[in-house]
């Protein structure tokens, strides 16, 4: 009877980590298709700062599935305790750091409310072809989500960018495409997105939330599944 349920265990534990070697194969693919340029879809990413980055984000996420599935087959089959140990050890890494990822989220929720990225708009944002990492991240947003400031070009009035760029009342970034920039940058109301980019992205990313939720179910519930099936796995290896 013991040894049917352990080989029930078995099966259940190879087939559950065969699909995750199978989508981290998949999205693993996806990446390096992308990155190899074919047809020039590289440039067409390259252009979106935010798709570019999605680009390694999947690469990232294919080679740790790759990686979980592999280890959990190998160690079925094979029924090896080191990998069996080694999977069970990465996964509720990936779990623990997943559960700390969300309680920081809820400790330092009050600073993602609209009035603390103002804030620190005005105080650190320096134009549109500024080289720091702050500006830039910010000119890719404005130009993604065709937004300007956190709640409209109101935001670069007594600002750093004012400071440094005096004649301009807004950022290229803020622009309108296929227009006069000058025309924008010197207060046109008509040549620049005027909407806010915290509600240009809240009403963006409102459409995905339910879906998100229900994928961060469904993960959380496969890594504890996962530990569960290794754990009794381990245990009932010789």
């Amino acid at each position: 009877m013991e040894g049917d349920c352990l080989s029930c265990m078995k099966f259940l534990m190879f087939i559950f980590n065969f699909f995750i070697f199978l989508g981290g194969s998949f999205l693993l693919s996806v990446g390096v298709w992308v990155l190899v340029d074919p047809m020039g879809f590289r440039e067409i990413v390259a252009a979106n700062p935010l798709l570019f980055t999605g680009v390694y984000v999947i690469l990232a996420m294919g080679g740790m599935l790759f990686l979980l599935g592999f280890l959990g087959c190998c160690g079925a089959i094979r029924e090896n305790k080191c990998l069996l140990l080694f999977f069970f050890t990465l996964i509720l890494f990936i779990f623990l750091a997943e559960l700390a990822a969300a309680v920081l989220a809820f400790l330092f929720r009050e600073h993602l409310t609209r009035e603390y990225f103002s804030r620190e708009l005005r105080r650190h944002y320096q134009g549109h072809n500024s080289t720091d990492v702050f500006s830039s991240t910010w000119n890719a947003i404005m130009t993604t989500f065709h937004c300007c400031g956190v709640s409209g070009p109101q935001d670069f009035e007594e600002s750093l960018f004012r400071l440094l760029n005096p004649t301009q009342l807004v950022p290229e970034s803020c622009c309108q495409r296929s227009i006069s920039v000058d025309q924008c940058v010197s207060g046109g109301t008509p040549f620049r997105h005027n909407k806010g980019c915290y509600s240009a992205m809240v009403e963006y990313f409102q459409t995905y939330i339910y879906t998100a939720g229900a994928l961060a179910i469904v993960v959380l519930t496969i890594e504890l599944f996962a530990m569960i099936f290794a754990m009794c796995l381990f245990r009932g290896i010789q």
